[in-house]
């Protein structure tokens, strides 16, 4: 495993990061499994462990604190806010202090700790002065229950407005933008991605499978497995969706190509292909089972030679998003 520092906080964490999204009601229910997956992935030297309240409405957390009894020393830990969990006051959600100072005590309970390595923002809300925001997490950080705070979906003008209004109002200043970033949606090196340079933040790159079609699980000819998320989740996954699927089947030929002549699997190329760009710190994996897991642990020394990301920047250029769902986040239009 190969270790990077985290933007500019010192922290030195592990080139692929443990999402997980999956654990719980959105994946696996299997709690054993999950602690599992947790201490597989720990003992493979991955020291950051990524999850969100939202996540299979907080069990994600729940499952995670458990996993992590005894180990919590060991592992950089982060969690997100912002989105509305099922059932709640219209006001538990978003980028409030209201609702900020319920959610971490939210998530502190959950997850069993006394603190918060990484306190992200899910996503970037309209209605909410971001001063407003970064005053709470401010707070946060003084008071000891958050070691750091994050962005995450941000686009690259309020990642640079948040860092002038950390500077003029003495605000804690975010450090970490989680960001979507694969083979297939490469749109963040167009801004983000030289913008959170720039400020020196570090970036964890989410779906850098994008969403699984970078396995090699979809193929031509071939319907989804019942188990994959294709199936499993099919309102919310692009298969069904016939030009893109047919533009992605295709793309998907041309990597598994590229990497057998590269001797590797479209898995260590996919990941080592967000790994080699200059601004990413972790590629977040979210395995749903331990066989899944193991796939990916071995991405974690890969570097890809300057050829072959030639011909994985010939197939898809640079800045091009597929598919232009797998954007992250789109920002709403104003009158």
């Amino acid at each position: 495993m190969q270790y990077r520092t985290l933007g500019r906080t010192g922290v030195e964490v592990s080139s692929l990061c443990l999402g997980t999204m999956m654990f719980g009601a959105w994946g696996n229910t299997d709690e054993a499994e999950c602690h599992k997956i947790v201490h597989d992935a720990l003992d493979a030297g991955i020291n950051v462990i990524d999850t969100a309240d939202v996540y299979a409405a907080g069990q994600s957390e729940e499952i995670l604190g458990r996993a992590l009894a005894g180990r919590r020393d060991d592992v950089i830990l982060a969690t997100k806010f912002h989105e509305a969990l099922p059932d709640v006051d219209r006001n538990r959600r978003g980028n409030s202090r209201r609702w900020i100072v319920t959610a971490v005590e939210d998530s502190l309970r959950r997850l069993g700790t006394d603190w918060i390595d990484v306190y992200q923002v899910h996503r970037p809300d309209p209605r909410t002065d971001i001063d407003e925001t970064l005053g709470a997490l401010t707070d946060l950080v003084r008071q000891g229950k958050v070691r750091y705070i994050g962005t995450s979906n941000f686009p690259a003008d309020e990642i640079v407005e948040a860092q002038w209004v950390a500077e003029r109002r003495q605000r804690e200043r975010f450090t970490v933008e989680q960001l979507p970033y694969s083979l297939f949606a490469r749109h963040a090196e167009a801004a983000a991605l030289p913008t959170c340079a720039r400020y020196g933040l570090g970036v964890l790159a989410w779906s850098p499978l994008n969403g699984g079609w970078l396995t090699g699980k979809y193929r031509a000819g071939g319907a989804p497995a019942s188990d994959s998320r294709a199936s499993r989740n099919a309102e919310h996954f692009d298969f069904r969706a016939e030009a893109v699927r047919a533009r992605k089947l295709a793309l998907v030929e041309e990597v598994a190509a590229i990497a057998a002549d590269a001797g590797l699997s479209m898995i260590d190329l996919a990941l080592g292909f967000v790994l080699a760009h200059g601004a990413v710190t972790s590629a977040i994996i979210g395995p749903r089972t331990l066989t899944q897991l193991h796939s990916q642990l071995g991405a974690g020394e890969v570097v890809l030679p300057a050829d072959v990301l030639d011909r994985l920047d010939a197939l898809v250029p640079p800045g091009t998003l597929v598919n232009p769902a797998d954007a992250g986040h789109v920002r709403p239009f104003t009158r």
